[in-house]
């Protein structure tokens, strides 16, 4: 059994032979569940990988596929728009 304790800022350090067993490395995201009688941390899952074959055609477009060139002119263009939006 580990111990640790909780800081002044609520801050808990997980003990390192713990992180190395569930392979946590720092920046990993943790969901964190009330038990009634304690938390449960468990690591979040990210989005599964996927590839262009799983993906492609879930969003439906009608008409003449855009060009690379038009693609990065319309990307500029948003780009654009929103730093106005700045001022």
């Amino acid at each position: 059994m580990e111990t640790t304790r909780l800081s002044s800022e609520g801050q808990v350090i997980i003990p390192k032979v713990l992180r190395n067993i569930h392979g946590w490395e720092a920046g990993q995201e943790l969901i964190v569940i009330d038990t009634g009688d304690g938390i449960l941390l468990k690591p979040k899952k990210p989005f599964p990988e996927t590839t262009l074959q799983n993906v492609a055609g879930c969003l439906k477009y009608q008409g003449k596929p855009k060009s690379l060139h038009e693609m990065e002119d319309a990307i500029c263009q948003g780009v654009a728009e929103q730093w106005r939006g700045f001022s």
